[in-house]
């Protein structure tokens, strides 16, 4: 039976819901009446439900699919604005037990070299990622209990936030590991980690079940209400995420917001962020046996209307997709990316050899970081750095109670563009630097308050002259 405040994974993901949603989709998805009051109420910016973005999905009727790309460019504008905030994944090791068929990790594949970091490797690739520029960084680790235990995880958690390398620091450290208990994640709060991300794959149980034949990650349940377990232990910002390609979209699209609906019913706050990645090449992985792959069309649908549904969350893409689907998604929904990406274990501050390959996924865009922002900037966009919300305690309901009302602009504007300031003056190129500071000077004029306005100045000059670390 579905139950959106239920803790039961097969409750509050219920199939039977989703078939029938589908099913009211497919026999409403040229019902340009339905579809024009959904797109109303969706105006009022507050989202909709998964059986109406369900609609809109199956809807494929030309001018109405404009409508919704138009109103998911007009809602990250209202909530975002033109920042995005970036970051960058550090793997920690591919030491993984788990059975997973679209994953080179999984513990069958013999010939994918299997790594893992040192503290000092650690430091040594934090410093890299520091000269790159970078204040905020992903940690993935495949599951294996022997070679990955919390206790690892917590000790390159210390290990990062010690490192403080000429003006570098990495400022916040979100952590993308497998399911685990209350307790250890009691332990990765009170290390001080950001966000604690996991992509649920698939909602379909049976498919999920095939694709995870083997391994602690097999047990359906379990995982799905990681999250739920995440905000018992105290982390109130987590990350969903699907893997799209591997089920039907349609049915992990819906699967994907009723997760969403779930959190903020039975917890109080919805997701900090939701994650768009698609399945792509890899060590040992054909793609093409994914029969489910979904076109650019498509999934620059689906995220237009995830902002629509939740216009609140944070939407994440990485360099899985290449610079033209990032600029496309860019404008419908997406608030953070990644740049000048590894995926694999190690491999900033050299080149992994390809007879050592440990990568997780292909990467699409492989422009460095310095490439990414002046790209940004000459779109209009303004790449941010910040990670101060997190460091001044808003963070779950706080953080979303600022969203909604719209104040949160009086901190995230200036924010972002101090911290593009000191990008700017540490690491940029000569034309990214010329590029960044004339978007500087045009953006704060659209800092409404005065006072914040005038300070924000003021510490632009400081930052010029070598101070760090200013934040509203």
């Amino acid at each position: 039976m579905y139950d959106v405040k239920s803790l039961k994974a097969e409750e509050f993901i219920n199939d039977e819901e989703i078939q029938e949603t589908l099913k009211y989709a497919q026999e409403n998805k040229n019902n340009r009446a339905l579809v024009d009051a959904i797109l109303k109420k969706a105006e009022d910016m507050k989202g909709i439900s998964h059986r109406e973005a369900a609609v809109l999905l199956e809807c494929d009727l030309p001018d109405e699919v404009e409508k919704m790309f138009h109103l998911a460019k007009k809602i990250k504008d209202r909530f975002y604005g033109n920042r995005i905030v970036m970051f960058a994944p550090l793997y920690l090791s591919n030491y993984c037990v788990n059975g997973c068929t679209y994953c080179p990790y999984h513990y069958k594949n013999k010939h994918i070299a299997r790594k893992k970091l040192t503290q000092e490797d650690v430091r040594r690739e934090v410093i890299a990622l520091q000269d790159m520029g970078h204040k905020r960084l992903a940690l993935e680790a495949g599951e294996d209990p022997v070679n990955n235990p919390i206790e690892y995880i917590l000790e390159c958690i210390q290990t990062i936030y010690s490192i403080k390398h000429k003006n570098g620091a990495i400022r916040r450290v979100n952590v993308n590991i497998a399911a685990t208990t209350v307790e250890n994640y009691r332990k990765l709060k009170e290390a001080g980690i950001g966000t604690y991300i996991l992509f649920q794959e698939t909602y379909n149980k049976k498919s999920y079940e095939a694709l995870h034949p083997t391994g602690p990650k097999s047990n359906y349940a379990y995982h799905t209400e990681a999250m739920d377990r995440a905000m018992e232990g105290g982390i109130d910002d987590v990350g969903l995420g699907v893997l799209f390609g591997l089920n039907m979209y349609r049915y992990d699209f819906v699967g994907l917001l009723m997760h969403a609906e779930h959190l903020e019913a039975a917890q109080g706050v919805g997701p900090h962020t939701i994650s768009v990645p698609r399945i792509c090449p890899a060590d040992d992985i054909d793609v093409n046996t994914f029969s489910n792959a979904i076109p650019d069309e498509i999934f620059e649908k689906i995220v237009a209307l995830i902002r629509i549904a939740v216009p609140y969350t944070g939407m994440i893409i990485s360099t899985r997709e290449s610079k033209r689907v990032r600029e496309k998604v860019l404008q419908l929904g997406v608030s953070q990316i990644s740049g000048g990406s590894r995926t694999s274990v190690g491999g900033y501050v050299e080149p992994e050899p390809e007879e050592e390959n440990s990568s997780q996924f292909d990467v699409s865009d492989r422009r460095s970081l310095d490439e990414v922002i002046n790209w940004l900037l000459e779109m209009g966009f303004i790449p941010s750095f910040c990670t101060a919300c997190y460091r001044e305690g808003r963070t779950g309901d706080r953080f979303m109670s600022l969203l909604k009302s719209g104040q949160i602009s009086n901190c995230c504007q200036p924010n972002a563009l101090m911290t593009l300031k000191e990008y700017l003056m540490d690491y940029a190129s000569e034309e990214t630097k010329k590029n960044g500071e004339k978007l500087i000077e045009k953006e704060l004029e659209n800092v409404t308050n005065e006072k914040v306005r005038s300070l924000t100045r003021e510490h632009l000059k400081d930052i010029a002259e070598g101070k760090r670390d200013f934040r509203f």
